[in-house]
Protein backbone atom coordinates (compact mmCIF):
# COMPACT_ATOMS: atom_id res chain seq x y z
CA UNK A 1 0.00 0.00 0.00
CA UNK A 2 1.18 3.23 -0.85
CA UNK A 3 1.24 6.10 1.68
CA UNK A 4 1.30 10.11 1.62
CA UNK A 5 2.44 12.56 5.06
CA UNK A 6 0.60 15.71 5.41
CA UNK A 7 2.44 17.61 7.89
CA UNK A 8 1.17 20.90 9.41
CA UNK A 9 -0.71 20.31 12.87
CA UNK A 10 1.27 21.35 15.84
CA UNK A 11 0.14 18.76 18.22
CA UNK A 12 -2.02 15.48 18.02
CA UNK A 13 -4.73 14.61 15.10
CA UNK A 14 -7.80 13.69 16.98
CA UNK A 15 -10.12 13.03 13.91
CA UNK A 16 -10.08 13.23 10.14
CA UNK A 17 -12.68 13.40 6.57
CA UNK A 18 -12.51 12.61 3.27
CA UNK A 19 -14.60 15.21 0.86
CA UNK A 20 -17.13 13.37 -1.11
CA UNK A 21 -15.38 15.36 -4.29
CA UNK A 22 -12.44 13.08 -3.32
CA UNK A 23 -10.74 16.36 -3.95
CA UNK A 24 -10.07 17.25 0.14
CA UNK A 25 -9.08 15.84 3.39
CA UNK A 26 -10.12 17.40 6.64
CA UNK A 27 -8.51 16.79 9.94
CA UNK A 28 -8.55 18.56 13.18
CA UNK A 29 -5.94 18.34 16.36
CA UNK A 30 -5.44 19.22 20.24
CA UNK A 31 -3.53 22.58 18.28
CA UNK A 32 -7.30 24.14 18.16
CA UNK A 33 -6.96 23.98 14.30
CA UNK A 34 -9.23 22.44 11.24
CA UNK A 35 -7.26 21.60 8.17
CA UNK A 36 -8.09 21.36 4.59
CA UNK A 37 -5.64 19.43 2.69
CA UNK A 38 -5.97 19.64 -1.39
CA UNK A 39 -4.85 16.21 -2.54
CA UNK A 40 -3.99 17.35 -6.07
CA UNK A 41 0.34 17.13 -5.56
CA UNK A 42 1.85 20.15 -4.35
CA UNK A 43 -1.44 21.77 -3.72
CA UNK A 44 -2.37 24.46 -1.20
CA UNK A 45 -3.31 23.61 2.43
CA UNK A 46 -5.47 25.51 4.32
CA UNK A 47 -6.13 26.13 8.20
CA UNK A 48 -8.53 27.12 9.89
CA UNK A 49 -9.11 28.79 13.53
CA UNK A 50 -11.73 29.50 16.03
CA UNK A 51 -11.94 26.97 18.68
CA UNK A 52 -10.69 27.67 21.97
CA UNK A 53 -10.11 24.39 22.80
CA UNK A 54 -8.81 21.20 21.64
CA UNK A 55 -10.86 20.25 18.22
CA UNK A 56 -12.30 16.45 18.91
CA UNK A 57 -14.40 15.72 15.52
CA UNK A 58 -14.95 16.90 12.14
CA UNK A 59 -17.33 15.67 9.06
CA UNK A 60 -17.96 16.91 5.88
CA UNK A 61 -21.12 17.41 4.34
CA UNK A 62 -23.03 14.80 1.97
CA UNK A 63 -22.37 17.41 -0.93
CA UNK A 64 -18.96 18.74 0.31
CA UNK A 65 -19.66 22.01 0.71
CA UNK A 66 -19.80 22.56 4.73
CA UNK A 67 -17.28 20.98 7.25
CA UNK A 68 -18.61 20.25 10.70
CA UNK A 69 -16.11 20.28 13.53
CA UNK A 70 -16.54 19.93 17.82
CA UNK A 71 -14.66 20.92 20.32
CA UNK A 72 -13.80 20.74 24.45
CA UNK A 73 -14.73 24.51 24.32
CA UNK A 74 -18.31 22.56 24.28
CA UNK A 75 -18.99 23.76 20.67
CA UNK A 76 -19.73 22.98 17.44
CA UNK A 77 -18.79 25.02 14.50
CA UNK A 78 -20.24 25.00 10.59
CA UNK A 79 -17.68 25.92 8.02
CA UNK A 80 -17.53 27.35 4.89
CA UNK A 81 -14.08 25.62 3.43
CA UNK A 82 -13.34 28.83 1.67
CA UNK A 83 -10.20 31.07 1.43
CA UNK A 84 -12.05 33.28 4.36
CA UNK A 85 -12.78 30.47 6.07
CA UNK A 86 -16.27 31.52 7.53
CA UNK A 87 -17.96 29.38 10.41
CA UNK A 88 -21.50 29.49 12.10
CA UNK A 89 -21.44 28.29 16.30
CA UNK A 90 -23.35 25.81 17.57
CA UNK A 91 -23.95 25.81 21.79
CA UNK A 92 -26.08 23.93 23.77
CA UNK A 93 -23.92 21.34 25.11
CA UNK A 94 -22.93 21.71 29.36
CA UNK A 95 -19.45 20.05 28.82
CA UNK A 96 -16.78 18.61 25.67
CA UNK A 97 -18.17 17.94 22.49
CA UNK A 98 -16.88 14.74 21.80
CA UNK A 99 -17.68 14.08 18.11
CA UNK A 100 -19.44 15.56 15.65
CA UNK A 101 -21.51 13.57 12.63
CA UNK A 102 -23.97 14.46 9.53
CA UNK A 103 -27.47 13.13 8.47
CA UNK A 104 -27.02 11.37 5.30
CA UNK A 105 -29.77 14.25 3.81
CA UNK A 106 -27.52 16.37 4.98
CA UNK A 107 -30.24 18.59 6.79
CA UNK A 108 -29.23 17.15 10.40
CA UNK A 109 -26.13 16.78 13.21
CA UNK A 110 -25.33 14.79 15.82
CA UNK A 111 -23.47 15.25 18.58
CA UNK A 112 -21.31 13.42 21.40
CA UNK A 113 -20.69 15.19 25.00
CA UNK A 114 -19.31 15.03 28.15
CA UNK A 115 -22.48 15.96 29.65
CA UNK A 116 -24.11 12.59 29.28
CA UNK A 117 -25.99 13.60 26.06
CA UNK A 118 -26.32 12.72 22.67
CA UNK A 119 -27.98 16.41 20.72
CA UNK A 120 -29.78 17.06 17.47
CA UNK A 121 -29.06 19.86 15.60
CA UNK A 122 -30.74 21.08 12.06
CA UNK A 123 -28.07 22.57 9.42
CA UNK A 124 -30.54 24.82 7.81
CA UNK A 125 -32.04 26.54 10.87
CA UNK A 126 -28.85 26.14 12.16
CA UNK A 127 -30.22 25.67 15.69
CA UNK A 128 -30.80 22.71 18.28
CA UNK A 129 -33.45 20.30 18.01
CA UNK A 130 -33.48 17.75 20.72
CA UNK A 131 -31.55 15.38 23.26
CA UNK A 132 -30.77 11.84 24.34
CA UNK A 133 -30.37 12.00 27.74
CA UNK A 134 -29.94 8.28 28.61
CA UNK A 135 -26.20 7.26 29.34
CA UNK A 136 -24.35 7.87 32.81
CA UNK A 137 -20.93 9.27 31.69
CA UNK A 138 -19.31 10.78 29.01
CA UNK A 139 -20.66 9.94 25.39
CA UNK A 140 -17.79 9.41 22.68
CA UNK A 141 -19.83 8.86 19.86
CA UNK A 142 -22.73 9.21 17.76
CA UNK A 143 -23.97 8.50 14.51
CA UNK A 144 -26.64 8.52 12.11
CA UNK A 145 -28.06 5.28 10.35
CA UNK A 146 -27.91 5.70 6.21
CA UNK A 147 -31.47 5.69 6.34
CA UNK A 148 -31.49 8.32 8.96
CA UNK A 149 -34.24 6.72 11.50
CA UNK A 150 -31.58 5.69 13.83
CA UNK A 151 -28.92 7.01 15.89
CA UNK A 152 -26.03 4.69 17.63
CA UNK A 153 -23.73 5.74 20.84
CA UNK A 154 -21.48 5.03 22.99
CA UNK A 155 -19.74 6.04 25.81
CA UNK A 156 -17.48 5.89 29.68
CA UNK A 157 -21.00 4.03 30.92
CA UNK A 158 -19.77 0.81 28.58
CA UNK A 159 -23.13 0.77 26.60
CA UNK A 160 -24.17 1.44 22.82
CA UNK A 161 -27.24 2.50 22.60
CA UNK A 162 -29.59 2.59 19.71
CA UNK A 163 -32.05 5.32 19.28
CA UNK A 164 -35.47 5.83 17.39
CA UNK A 165 -35.25 9.24 16.19
CA UNK A 166 -38.96 9.66 15.43
CA UNK A 167 -39.79 8.56 18.79
CA UNK A 168 -36.64 9.80 20.53
CA UNK A 169 -36.37 6.47 22.55
CA UNK A 170 -33.65 4.03 23.10
CA UNK A 171 -34.69 0.70 21.62
CA UNK A 172 -31.97 -0.96 22.42
CA UNK A 173 -28.79 -1.03 24.68
CA UNK A 174 -25.71 -3.15 23.99
CA UNK A 175 -23.83 -3.55 27.41
CA UNK A 176 -20.78 -6.36 26.47
CA UNK A 177 -18.03 -3.84 27.11
CA UNK A 178 -15.44 -3.86 30.38
CA UNK A 179 -14.21 -0.66 29.72
CA UNK A 180 -15.26 2.41 27.63
CA UNK A 181 -16.92 2.31 24.56
CA UNK A 182 -14.78 4.56 22.30
CA UNK A 183 -16.33 4.67 18.93
CA UNK A 184 -19.68 3.85 16.91
CA UNK A 185 -20.53 3.35 13.26
CA UNK A 186 -22.90 1.77 10.98
CA UNK A 187 -21.97 -0.58 7.94
CA UNK A 188 -22.94 1.25 4.66
CA UNK A 189 -26.79 -0.71 4.08
CA UNK A 190 -27.48 0.19 7.46
CA UNK A 191 -28.06 -3.39 8.51
CA UNK A 192 -25.24 -3.31 10.97
CA UNK A 193 -23.13 -1.46 13.59
CA UNK A 194 -19.56 -1.99 14.47
CA UNK A 195 -18.52 -0.28 18.17
CA UNK A 196 -14.72 -0.20 19.71
CA UNK A 197 -13.52 -0.30 23.21
CA UNK A 198 -11.16 0.85 25.64
CA UNK A 199 -10.27 -2.99 26.24
CA UNK A 200 -9.13 -3.55 22.46
CA UNK A 201 -12.10 -5.32 21.42
CA UNK A 202 -13.92 -4.57 18.14
CA UNK A 203 -17.64 -6.10 18.21
CA UNK A 204 -20.03 -6.00 15.42
CA UNK A 205 -24.13 -6.41 15.63
CA UNK A 206 -27.04 -7.35 13.11
CA UNK A 207 -29.88 -5.08 13.55
CA UNK A 208 -32.42 -7.24 12.21
CA UNK A 209 -31.51 -10.28 14.79
CA UNK A 210 -29.76 -7.71 17.78
CA UNK A 211 -27.07 -10.64 18.04
CA UNK A 212 -23.36 -9.98 18.03
CA UNK A 213 -22.21 -11.66 14.68
CA UNK A 214 -18.59 -10.74 14.95
CA UNK A 215 -16.20 -9.99 17.66
CA UNK A 216 -12.27 -9.30 16.91
CA UNK A 217 -9.67 -8.64 19.42
CA UNK A 218 -6.41 -7.79 17.31
CA UNK A 219 -5.11 -4.76 18.97
CA UNK A 220 -3.03 -4.66 21.87
CA UNK A 221 -4.19 -1.78 23.66
CA UNK A 222 -7.54 0.22 23.36
CA UNK A 223 -8.95 1.53 19.99
CA UNK A 224 -9.65 4.99 19.49
CA UNK A 225 -11.56 4.72 16.15
CA UNK A 226 -12.77 2.68 13.08
CA UNK A 227 -14.32 2.93 9.18
CA UNK A 228 -16.45 0.81 7.06
CA UNK A 229 -15.08 0.10 3.69
CA UNK A 230 -18.06 1.46 1.42
CA UNK A 231 -18.05 -2.40 0.32
CA UNK A 232 -19.07 -3.38 3.73
CA UNK A 233 -16.37 -6.22 3.01
CA UNK A 234 -12.93 -4.57 5.13
CA UNK A 235 -13.25 -2.63 8.48
CA UNK A 236 -9.71 -0.47 9.41
CA UNK A 237 -9.62 0.26 12.96
CA UNK A 238 -6.52 2.89 14.55
CA UNK A 239 -5.32 1.97 18.03
CA UNK A 240 -3.43 2.81 20.91
CA UNK A 241 -0.30 0.40 20.38
CA UNK A 242 0.54 2.57 17.34
CA UNK A 243 -1.09 0.80 14.64
CA UNK A 244 -3.71 0.45 12.22
CA UNK A 245 -4.89 -2.81 11.16
CA UNK A 246 -7.34 -4.04 8.23
CA UNK A 247 -10.43 -6.96 8.68
CA UNK A 248 -11.21 -8.77 6.15
CA UNK A 249 -15.26 -9.29 7.39
CA UNK A 250 -15.74 -11.72 4.56
CA UNK A 251 -13.39 -13.93 5.44
CA UNK A 252 -13.37 -12.73 9.62
CA UNK A 253 -9.70 -12.14 10.01
CA UNK A 254 -7.05 -9.70 10.47
CA UNK A 255 -5.48 -9.22 6.89
CA UNK A 256 -2.93 -5.97 7.64
CA UNK A 257 -0.63 -4.47 9.79
CA UNK A 258 0.09 -0.55 8.60
CA UNK A 259 3.09 0.71 11.24
CA UNK A 260 3.45 4.62 10.45
CA UNK A 261 2.83 6.37 13.41
CA UNK A 262 5.15 7.35 16.18
CA UNK A 263 2.52 6.80 19.08
CA UNK A 264 -1.22 6.48 19.63
CA UNK A 265 -3.30 6.27 16.02
CA UNK A 266 -6.37 8.43 16.95
CA UNK A 267 -8.21 8.01 13.81
CA UNK A 268 -9.12 6.52 10.68
CA UNK A 269 -11.46 6.74 7.55
CA UNK A 270 -12.22 5.22 5.06
CA UNK A 271 -13.12 7.96 1.47
CA UNK A 272 -16.10 7.89 0.33
CA UNK A 273 -14.98 5.04 -3.20
CA UNK A 274 -12.85 3.09 -0.76
CA UNK A 275 -9.51 3.47 -2.43
CA UNK A 276 -8.03 6.11 -0.16
CA UNK A 277 -8.00 6.36 4.15
CA UNK A 278 -6.36 8.27 5.97
CA UNK A 279 -5.13 7.99 9.68
CA UNK A 280 -4.38 10.32 11.77
CA UNK A 281 -2.04 10.19 15.58
CA UNK A 282 -0.62 11.33 18.21
CA UNK A 283 2.61 12.56 16.25
CA UNK A 284 0.82 15.10 14.72
CA UNK A 285 1.02 13.46 11.24
CA UNK A 286 -1.96 12.96 8.85
CA UNK A 287 -1.15 9.77 6.32
CA UNK A 288 -3.09 8.61 3.39
CA UNK A 289 -3.11 5.78 2.17
CA UNK A 290 -3.77 4.11 -1.48
CA UNK A 291 -5.46 1.01 -1.31
CA UNK A 292 -5.77 -2.18 -3.32
CA UNK A 293 -8.95 -3.98 -2.38
CA UNK A 294 -10.50 -3.63 -5.87
CA UNK A 295 -7.54 -4.37 -7.88
CA UNK A 296 -6.85 -7.73 -6.71
CA UNK A 297 -9.19 -10.64 -6.54
CA UNK A 298 -10.07 -12.07 -3.64
CA UNK A 299 -7.84 -15.72 -4.49
CA UNK A 300 -5.27 -13.72 -5.15
CA UNK A 301 -5.52 -12.30 -1.91
CA UNK A 302 -5.56 -15.78 -0.40
CA UNK A 303 -2.67 -16.80 -2.49
CA UNK A 304 -0.73 -14.05 -0.93
CA UNK A 305 -1.36 -14.56 3.11
CA UNK A 306 -0.72 -18.63 1.99
CA UNK A 307 2.82 -17.52 1.10
CA UNK A 308 3.08 -15.04 4.76
CA UNK A 309 5.56 -16.72 7.16
CA UNK A 310 4.20 -14.89 10.05
CA UNK A 311 0.56 -15.15 10.02
CA UNK A 312 -1.64 -12.73 12.09
CA UNK A 313 -3.53 -14.10 14.75
CA UNK A 314 -6.97 -14.90 13.95
CA UNK A 315 -10.07 -13.16 14.99
CA UNK A 316 -12.89 -14.39 17.13
CA UNK A 317 -16.33 -15.43 14.78
CA UNK A 318 -18.60 -15.50 17.80
CA UNK A 319 -22.40 -15.71 16.39
CA UNK A 320 -23.33 -15.59 12.43
CA UNK A 321 -26.64 -15.68 11.88
CA UNK A 322 -28.78 -15.99 8.57
CA UNK A 323 -29.78 -12.19 6.85
CA UNK A 324 -33.28 -11.61 7.56
CA UNK A 325 -35.34 -8.24 6.57
CA UNK A 326 -33.96 -4.91 7.50
CA UNK A 327 -35.51 -3.17 10.74
CA UNK A 328 -36.95 -0.45 8.79
CA UNK A 329 -37.82 -2.04 5.40
CA UNK A 330 -40.87 -4.59 4.90
CA UNK A 331 -40.00 -7.92 4.68
CA UNK A 332 -40.05 -9.87 1.23
CA UNK A 333 -42.68 -12.28 0.02
CA UNK A 334 -40.06 -13.90 -2.34
CA UNK A 335 -36.37 -15.35 -2.00
CA UNK A 336 -34.37 -12.31 -1.24
CA UNK A 337 -31.14 -12.49 -2.68
CA UNK A 338 -28.68 -9.53 -1.22
CA UNK A 339 -25.88 -8.13 -3.55
CA UNK A 340 -23.17 -7.26 -1.12
CA UNK A 341 -20.06 -7.65 -3.26
CA UNK A 342 -18.02 -9.74 -4.31
CA UNK A 343 -18.74 -12.31 -1.69
CA UNK A 344 -22.80 -12.47 -0.42
CA UNK A 345 -22.50 -15.68 1.14
CA UNK A 346 -20.54 -14.57 4.11
CA UNK A 347 -23.35 -14.05 6.21
CA UNK A 348 -24.79 -17.34 5.19
CA UNK A 349 -22.06 -19.18 5.44
CA UNK A 350 -21.05 -20.23 9.40
CA UNK A 351 -17.58 -21.86 9.28
CA UNK A 352 -16.92 -24.03 12.35
CA UNK A 353 -13.73 -26.28 13.07
CA UNK A 354 -14.50 -29.33 15.09
CA UNK A 355 -11.17 -30.60 17.46
CA UNK A 356 -10.39 -33.08 14.24
CA UNK A 357 -10.18 -29.65 12.14
CA UNK A 358 -12.34 -30.77 9.68
CA UNK A 359 -14.39 -27.95 8.17
CA UNK A 360 -18.22 -27.87 8.00
CA UNK A 361 -20.41 -25.33 6.24
CA UNK A 362 -23.89 -24.56 7.31
CA UNK A 363 -25.60 -22.72 4.00
CA UNK A 364 -29.02 -21.04 5.17
CA UNK A 365 -31.68 -20.28 2.39
CA UNK A 366 -34.32 -17.79 3.39
CA UNK A 367 -37.75 -18.41 1.32
CA UNK A 368 -40.85 -16.24 2.16
CA UNK A 369 -43.62 -17.91 2.98
CA UNK A 370 -46.16 -14.34 3.84
CA UNK A 371 -44.58 -13.42 6.79
CA UNK A 372 -41.79 -16.01 9.00
CA UNK A 373 -39.45 -17.54 6.39
CA UNK A 374 -38.56 -21.37 6.39
CA UNK A 375 -35.34 -22.02 6.37
CA UNK A 376 -34.07 -24.84 4.62
CA UNK A 377 -30.02 -26.01 5.82
CA UNK A 378 -27.40 -28.04 3.67
CA UNK A 379 -24.34 -29.53 5.15
CA UNK A 380 -21.35 -29.86 3.29
CA UNK A 381 -18.41 -32.41 4.74
CA UNK A 382 -14.94 -30.71 3.92
CA UNK A 383 -13.50 -33.52 1.46
CA UNK A 384 -17.21 -34.43 0.49
CA UNK A 385 -19.26 -32.43 -2.44
CA UNK A 386 -22.83 -32.98 -2.12
CA UNK A 387 -24.32 -31.32 -4.91
CA UNK A 388 -26.98 -28.65 -3.95
CA UNK A 389 -31.01 -29.49 -5.98
CA UNK A 390 -33.04 -26.66 -7.41
CA UNK A 391 -36.70 -27.52 -6.19
CA UNK A 392 -39.25 -27.31 -9.11
CA UNK A 393 -41.67 -24.90 -8.50
CA UNK A 394 -39.03 -22.06 -7.13
CA UNK A 395 -37.84 -19.05 -9.27
CA UNK A 396 -35.14 -19.81 -12.06
CA UNK A 397 -32.72 -17.18 -9.89
CA UNK A 398 -32.60 -19.59 -7.12
CA UNK A 399 -30.11 -21.84 -9.51
CA UNK A 400 -27.95 -19.24 -10.36
CA UNK A 401 -27.92 -18.48 -6.37
CA UNK A 402 -27.34 -21.82 -5.43
CA UNK A 403 -24.54 -22.24 -8.15
CA UNK A 404 -23.19 -18.75 -6.36
CA UNK A 405 -23.21 -20.59 -3.28
CA UNK A 406 -20.99 -23.39 -4.29
CA UNK A 407 -18.58 -20.76 -5.74
CA UNK A 408 -18.41 -19.47 -2.45
CA UNK A 409 -18.15 -22.87 -0.95
CA UNK A 410 -15.09 -23.10 -3.36
CA UNK A 411 -13.64 -19.87 -1.61
CA UNK A 412 -14.01 -21.32 1.83
CA UNK A 413 -12.18 -24.64 0.94
CA UNK A 414 -9.41 -22.39 -0.29
CA UNK A 415 -9.39 -20.76 3.17
CA UNK A 416 -9.45 -23.66 5.16
CA UNK A 417 -6.86 -25.24 2.91
CA UNK A 418 -4.43 -21.78 3.14
CA UNK A 419 -5.07 -22.48 7.28
CA UNK A 420 -4.19 -26.03 7.27
CA UNK A 421 -0.91 -25.24 5.56
CA UNK A 422 0.03 -22.24 7.35
CA UNK A 423 -0.42 -24.82 10.47
CA UNK A 424 1.88 -27.66 9.24
CA UNK A 425 4.19 -24.71 8.88
CA UNK A 426 4.02 -23.88 11.74
CA UNK A 427 4.01 -27.69 13.43
CA UNK A 428 7.42 -27.98 11.46
CA UNK A 429 8.86 -24.68 12.47
CA UNK A 430 8.14 -26.07 16.28
CA UNK A 431 9.83 -29.66 15.25
CA UNK A 432 12.76 -27.83 13.92
CA UNK A 433 13.10 -25.81 17.36
CA UNK A 434 12.57 -28.78 19.84
CA UNK A 435 15.60 -30.37 17.79
CA UNK A 436 17.39 -27.71 17.75
CA UNK A 437 17.06 -26.99 21.49
CA UNK A 438 17.78 -30.95 22.50
CA UNK A 439 20.92 -30.84 20.27
CA UNK A 440 22.13 -27.45 22.41
CA UNK A 441 20.89 -29.47 25.63
CA UNK A 442 23.27 -32.40 24.75
CA UNK A 443 26.02 -30.43 23.41
CA UNK A 444 26.12 -28.36 26.92
CA UNK A 445 25.75 -31.60 28.74
CA UNK A 446 28.69 -33.13 27.36
CA UNK A 447 30.97 -30.39 27.48
CA UNK A 448 30.39 -30.33 30.79
CA UNK A 449 31.19 -33.59 31.09
CA UNK A 450 34.19 -33.31 29.75
CA UNK A 451 35.04 -30.20 31.69
CA UNK A 452 34.73 -32.10 34.74
CA UNK A 453 36.63 -34.86 33.66
CA UNK A 454 39.71 -33.17 32.93
CA UNK A 455 39.55 -31.20 36.46
CA UNK A 456 39.30 -34.59 37.69
CA UNK A 457 42.59 -35.80 36.03
CA UNK A 458 44.30 -32.27 36.86
CA UNK A 459 43.36 -33.14 40.61
CA UNK A 460 44.98 -36.18 40.98
CA UNK A 461 47.84 -35.53 39.19
CA UNK A 462 51.41 -35.39 41.51
CA UNK A 463 53.05 -32.41 41.98
CA UNK A 464 56.87 -31.85 41.07
CA UNK A 465 59.16 -29.34 43.22
CA UNK A 466 62.80 -28.60 42.11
Amino acid sequence: MQKRHFKGHKDAVTCADFNPNRKQLASVSVDKSLMIWNLAPKARAFRYVGHQDVVTGVQFSPSGNLVATSSKDRTVRLWTPSMKGESTVFKAHTATVRSVAFSHDGQRLVTASDDKSVKVWSVHRQCFIYSLNQHTNWVRCARFSPDGRLIASCGDDRTVRLWDTSTKHCINCFTDYRESATFVGFNSSGTCIASSGADSTLKIWDLRTNKLIQHYQVHSAGINSFSFHPSNNYLISGSSDSTVKILDLLEGRLIYTLHGHKGAVITVAFSRAGDLFASGGADGQVLMWRTNFDTKSYQDILRQHSRRSSPDPPPHVTDIHPRGPHLHRPQPTAIQVCSVSPNVIYKYVLLSYSSTSRARTTVWSQTGDGGGGRGRREEEERGQTHPLEVLSGHPSSLDSTLRHIVQQLDILTQTVSVLEERLTLTEDKLKECLLNQSQLLKDVLSSEERQRTESEETDGSPVHFT
